[in-house]
């Protein structure tokens, strides 16, 4: 990963960590964005469904809660990465019109998978933020957001998106080049519980509960296998903060916070003004 002096250099295969140092995963880095793509696609119409059955409907307060720790300002413009349904872009969108009273406020949604941004698109389409082009779409890769100006965004959000790329520490170099000097970083993932036996039980469902899950909710339990290990072969809070951190972001205290005991943990960071 970059250093803060050096955030908007290109990230190259020798100058930081890769998927395989970080995740410990076995999965050749070449074949993971096809895998995970192929995933979504099959996953798209009931993801948000599926997810939230899996949580126990601890998904949705999740991001609500994620939402409401960011606290938005009136006219904030928010980029959401791998935001294809759109269950964070809406949530940010009513928080400006209920809490600050304001419709200048705006989301760009990105996505790689087209799949998930037909759902959001669909999901969109009768609202008025659509018709006063409050929310807008694109295909794009988190890790390479090309057509995003430097230091264009107030907030930069990116919802159980982190753990499914080959290259987060790249993802995290692109956040800092895009967000304004004193903008926000917001990153909501799926964490590790250090309680023992919660801890325990907690890895017990992800490695064999969710894809049992995913077999009877959706009828697709290699899907859900692979989702469930992406996620637990995500890094732990404590060495992503620093991967954070690494890029250039300021995060206080410890540099997150712990959902349900860490099965999500919100990263709500900074990026210096003097920047």
């Amino acid at each position: 990963m970059s250093s803060a002096s050096t955030p908007k250099q290109k990230a190259t295969a020798t100058d930081s960590p890769t998927l395989d140092m970080l995740y410990g995963d076995n999965v050749p880095i070449s074949a993971k964005k096809d895998i995970m793509g192929d995933v979504y696609c099959k996953v798209a119409d009931r993801y948000d469904t599926v997810s939230d059955m899996i949580s126990m409907s601890m998904n949705k307060r999740w991001k609500q809660r994620f939402i409401e720790q960011m606290r938005p300002m009136p006219g904030d413009k928010m980029l959401d990465v791998a935001g294809g349904t759109c269950e964070v872009a809406r949530r940010y969108l009513q928080y400006q019109d209920t809490v600050n009273h304001d419709t200048t406020s705006s989301v760009h949604v990105v996505d790689f998978n087209d799949s998930m941004l037909q759902v959001g698109r669909r999901r969109m389409a009768q609202s008025s933020w659509m018709d006063n082009e409050r929310v807008t779409f694109a295909q794009g890769n988190a890790e390479d957001l090309a057509d995003v100006p430097d230091n264009s965004v107030d907030i930069y959000c990116i919802s159980a998106g982190m753990h499914n790329l080959p290259h987060p520490e790249r993802a995290l170099r692109e956040a800092y080049r895009v967000v304004k000097p004193g903008g926000q970083f917001a990153c909501l993932e799926y964490g590790h519980t250090d309680m023992p036996v919660i801890g325990q039980i907690c890895r017990w469902y992800w490695d064999t509960g969710i894809p049992f899950l995913g077999q009877v909710l959706a009828n697709d339990r290699v899907s859900y296998e692979r989702l469930a290990h992406s996620v637990r072969t995500f890094p732990h809070q404590k060495r992503f903060a620093q991967a954070i951190r690494h890029a250039g972001f300021h995060l206080p205290g410890a540099g997150y916070e712990l959902y349900q005991w860490g099965m999500m943990v919100a990263y709500i960071g900074s990026k210096p003004r003097t920047a």
